[in-house]
């Protein structure tokens, strides 16, 4: 399968300099006094949070429009910190009468919060309702959140509609350029999404060249130069289209004939067979790990590179592409990938080279001999979390995780670690993730629906009506709630609505995306993650490589799963070269080998603290606990 360009620009990396960033200071800000500037000032250091009260102060202290004004002002600031809901609570205290600049301006942001809450039918509709404005910074405004809206209700011929009356307001060519770049990544996004776009349905042919990029950007961001075809095809069939040059500089100039094997490969003896599904269903997790792996290659000192050959198991069979790989030379193969290709190469009798799989085998099924095994697993993970809990010095508790096969596992990793140390589960429940609200779940996991079935029964008896407060089971140590990261956002505030704010946490990385603004409703979780995600001195070495790699932004997309490549590759580079006692700091954590030949990785632990992560000391030492008001609190153990 032939690689893109941009591997070869990573020889930067060997000569990256490496940084350390330390954590961020837990000392609270001195606030400044309500007013304007201050509170502007906030919002221009990235404050939303600190603006947006200061803005709600001073609305508090004014009237008439001039508290609409403050009030849209903190609304807005919300937005821009990712909390919708408290964007909502301010927006419903906004009085008649409205300026008329205040009248345009109070429907667009209810489109943005319908935006910000993920309710795309919603947004499409309101701002379908809307008039557009006369004036060029309200007309820019509002047809980029229609753009943003179509997206988001699925709907991509409208959004290319809003371009083209987007683009008669943008003031130079510089943001002309910018926004038809913007464009063509949305298409893309949208055709990985698998969001129908049907270039037949536009009669205007500008319209239709636009729709038709959607799925070949996607193909390209797969496969680069697989796409050259389509993309050369693109540009005879619409020679004079807007997206013209753009498309030379972000897919063209991305492509280059680059040969399968990297480094001398199998004509130049021993080599890494790297097995991935380029094409088909799995291929952009393939490409991010491939990704990661030729990082790591470009990264490694050029005397110390082990050539590699990349095979597409999309293409082959899993028998054949080992086959290939063994015929031409390897000496050990990293990969498949998926559990149904490790599990297919486990059960190859013929001969081969070792493999370094990059998913574990079932339970049930023992490895053959020279199979090593590593994976990104949220069952080790649980584990983890168990091992982190029972070193807390907390034994009894409950466990909230979503439905399916994902919870299923990784709720029986957890109990089967927890009861081995000692410690136990009162009880378990699965959420529904399809769902926003999980108070049925919480209250019977928490026996507050027991508390409220007594209230009921002791007004029976006495025949009377009694002040009552529902209370929580009052013998939780611990809670632990695996999720994705926008199910947790959602199950944290919901646990201190319902009394369980301030008993202490625990989650797998799941839990966690890299951007403070949309950690707010995560305070005081906790839970392990890999030092791509957390920092280490490698992790920045290899970012700042990258920066200067692509200082405009692109390359490698940075995932856990370009971590989880990059460090397959110096785990297969020491395989390669005889280690049995594999020790590797890597980006995925700290990487050891066991005597059943997996890899298994130590991670740090940290915890949500004001929207930051705070990294936490070993366990047992210190923490950050959430008490009922919803404020963090330093607890010693």
């Amino acid at each position: 399968m032939h690689l893109a360009r941009w591997i070869v620009r990573l020889v930067v990396l060997a000569a990256a300099a490496i940084t350390l960033t330390g954590c961020p200071s837990l000392s609270p800000r001195a606030e400044a006094p309500p007013s304007l500037d201050n509170a502007d000032a906030l919002a221009r250091q990235g404050d939303q949070m600190g603006a947006a009260r200061m803005y709600e102060t001073l609305a508090g202290q004014n009237s008439g429009t001039d508290r609409n004004e403050y009030l849209f002002r903190a609304a807005r600031a919300y937005l821009a910190g990712h909390r919708p809901e408290e964007a909502a609570r301010v927006l419903a205290v906004v009085e008649q009468p409205l300026t008329t600049q205040q009248s345009v301006e109070k429907p667009l942001l209810e489109v943005e919060l319908a935006l910000a809450r993920g309710q795309g039918q919603q947004a499409w509709q309101r701002i379908g309702t809307l008039t557009e404005p006369r004036t060029a910074p309200e007309a820019l405004h509002y047809w980029r959140l229609k753009q943003q809206a179509a997206f988001a209700a699925g709907r991509p011929n409208d959004a290319v509609v809003a371009q083209t009356s987007l683009e008669r307001w943008l003031p130079s060519v510089q943001e002309l350029r910018q926004s038809r770049i913007n464009l063509l990544a949305s298409l893309r996004d949208a055709s990985e999404r698998n969001i129908r776009i049907d270039p037949r349905s536009a009669g205007d042919p500008t319209i239709r060249g636009w729709l038709e990029l959607g799925p070949i950007a996607a193909a390209a961001a797969r496969s680069p130069n697989a796409s050259i075809a389509d993309v050369d095809a693109w540009r005879s069939r619409y020679p004079n289209h807007p997206a013209s040059d753009i498309v030379r500089s972000e897919l063209l100039n991305q492509q280059v004939q680059q040969p399968t094997i990297i480094g001398g490969g199998a004509n130049a003896g021993a080599h890494i067979a790297l097995l991935l599904p380029i094409t088909g269903r799995q291929s952009a997790a393939a490409t991010t790990v491939r990704d990661g792996f030729m990082t790591a290659y470009y990264q490694t000192p050029e005397g110390q590179r082990k050539p590699i050959t990349v095979y597409d198991t999309g293409d082959t069979g899993i028998a054949e592409a080992v086959s290939r790989a063994t015929q031409e030379g390897a000496d050990i193969i990293v990969g498949p990938l998926t559990r149904d290709e490790v599990v297919a190469a486990a059960g190859l009798v013929t001969r081969r080279p070792p493999i370094l799989a990059l998913n574990f085998l079932p339970p049930s099924q023992p490895a053959p001999n020279g199979f090593y095994q590593f994976a990104l697993s949220p069952e080790d993970e649980a584990r983890l979390a168990a091992r982190r809990i029972l070193a807390d010095g907390h034994r009894n508790g409950i466990a909230i995780v979503p439905s399916g096969d994902w919870g299923t596992r990784v709720l029986a990793a957890f109990k089967q670690e927890l009861e081995a140390g000692g410690g136990g589960l009162f009880a378990s429940t699965a959420l529904d993730s399809s769902m926003t609200d999980y108070s049925d779940s919480i209250t019977t996991v928490l026996r507050i629906s027991d508390s409220s079935a007594r209230h009921r029964r002791l007004e029976s008896i006495l025949g009377t009506k009694l002040q009552f407060e529902p209370r929580r089971r009052g013998d939780l140590e611990f809670i632990f709630a695996p999720a994705q990261a926008n199910v947790e956002r959602l199950l944290r505030p919901q646990l201190r609505f319902h009394f369980a704010g301030n008993v202490p946490t625990y989650a797998t990385s799941d839990a966690f995306e890299p951007d403070p603004h949309n950690n707010q409703d995560l305070e005081g979780l906790m839970f392990p993650d890999m030092p791509w995600m957390l920092g280490s001195e490698l992790a920045d070495a290899v970012r700042n490589a990258l920066q200067t790699a692509y200082p405009n932004g692109g390359g490698p997309r940075r995932s856990r799963l370009f971590a989880f490549g990059f460090d397959a590759y110096r785990v297969a580079a020491a395989l390669q070269g005889g280690a049995t006692n594999i020790q590797v700091e890597g980006l995925t954590g700290r990487l050891t080998l066991d005597p059943d030949h997996r890899i298994h990785r130590e991670l740090g632990w940290a915890q949500i603290h004001n929207g930051e992560i705070r990294m936490l000391p070993t366990a047992g030492a210190v923490t950050w606990n959430v008490n009922e008001s919803g404020k963090t609190q330093r607890m010693q153990r």
